[in-house]
């Protein structure tokens, strides 16, 4: 039996990572810098500090790295203002999952973000302990961000059941010795070997049931694979 469940938030809660790429290659237009085709792979899973200087020393933002994470963030902020993307099922796999086990989130998002989307989304109360991976020495898919979260928890990482959609994201998790639950980014692909770490995965969270932690916790979980 799990002791914890530990969610990410971009792609298992809300459909964002497209909106991130989106927002930071404008800025970056916008300033005169160089945008990639491989941007987005690059920074799946840093930390606000790792993609800030990423974007100024590889794409050519003309701006102090502290300055281009406020007005990434402030971008982000005004669209989750506007319509917050929150995919199918979150709030019924939430408050499910929260019932049985105490839950946190291990995120690459900035914590403003983390915060804001739980308030908008109305289950902030469900979550006994949130982290962001810029309050962590590294970003996913070092296992950082999950480690502080079961520790935040008072949980052996390996008692935590994970559910994550990004390649960084499933290595970090399985980094960290936890089971990990995959929901497979469908803008974003996991690279297979990262996917093949999953114990189990389901298309959308709202398949995310009490259940298939239970069965993932226990190592039964291979037949849920879709």
């Amino acid at each position: 039996m799990p002791e914890a469940v530990i969610f990410d938030l971009d792609g298992v809660l809300v459909d964002s990572e497209q909106i991130w790429n989106g927002v930071k290659e404008q800025l970056v237009r916008e300033t005169g810098g160089r945008w990639r085709d491989e941007a987005p792979h690059t920074m799946m899973g840093m930390s606000s500090p790792e993609w800030s200087v990423y974007l100024r020393d590889d794409l050519g933002v003309p701006m102090e790295a502290a300055a281009i994470n406020r007005e990434v963030v402030r971008r982000m902020d005004d669209g989750y203002r506007r319509a917050l993307p929150l995919l199918p099922g979150a709030s019924d796999a939430v408050r499910a999952l929260a019932a049985r086990w105490p839950l946190a989130l291990a995120s690459s998002a900035n914590r403003e973000l983390i915060d804001l989307v739980l308030e908008l989304a109305g289950f902030a109360d469900a979550f006994r302990m949130t982290v962001s991976s810029e309050e962590v020495a590294r970003g996913k898919p070092a296992p950082d961000v999950y480690l502080a979260a079961a520790d935040g928890l008072g949980v052996d990482p390996a008692r935590c059941v994970a559910i994550e959609d990004s390649s960084s994201g499933l290595r970090a998790a399985a980094a960290a010795g936890m089971k990990v639950i995959a929901i497979p980014n469908p803008h974003y692909a996991p690279d297979p070997d990262a996917l093949a770490l999953a114990a189990a995965a389901v298309p959308v969270v709202g398949d995310v049931t009490p259940s298939l932690v239970e069965l993932v916790a226990g190592g039964e979980a291979d037949e849920r694979r879709h």
